[in-house]
């Protein structure tokens, strides 16, 4: 059984993908802030500077108010197609560098115990 590459969030992209987003509906963050009902603005400082994420239930609300699915707002790491295969004979995911992190190794671990 052969699966595409584990997807991974640029969190870098992500923000500034944010602030570009933002700035074109022509909203300041203090928008923002008073649209999540944030006592400060740090949270989406930290979102435009790749520092963290939303929350899916921000991401969700952040895209209806930017107007776009949120899969526009995410920006996923550039990868190279990896062909992995779990078939005898054949090399699994722990064989490509890209696998070789804990997070990825854990994720596969459980992947494959689902």
């Amino acid at each position: 059984m052969c699966f595409d590459p584990f997807p991974v969030i640029d969190l870098p992209a992500t923000g500034a993908n944010i602030r570009r987003l933002r700035q074109t509906k022509g909203l300041s963050v203090r928008d923002l802030q008073q649209f999540f009902g944030f006592e400060e603005p740090q949270a989406i400082y930290k979102w435009q500077r790749g520092q963290s994420l939303p929350t899916v239930d921000n991401l969700y609300a952040l895209s209806t108010l930017l107007d776009v699915p949120m899969n526009d707002i995410l920006v996923a790491v550039n990868t190279p197609q990896l062909n992995i295969c779990t078939m005898s004979g054949r090399p699994g995911p722990a064989a490509h560098p890209l696998f070789r992190s804990p997070q990825a190794r854990r994720a596969w671990r459980n992947f494959k115990a689902a």
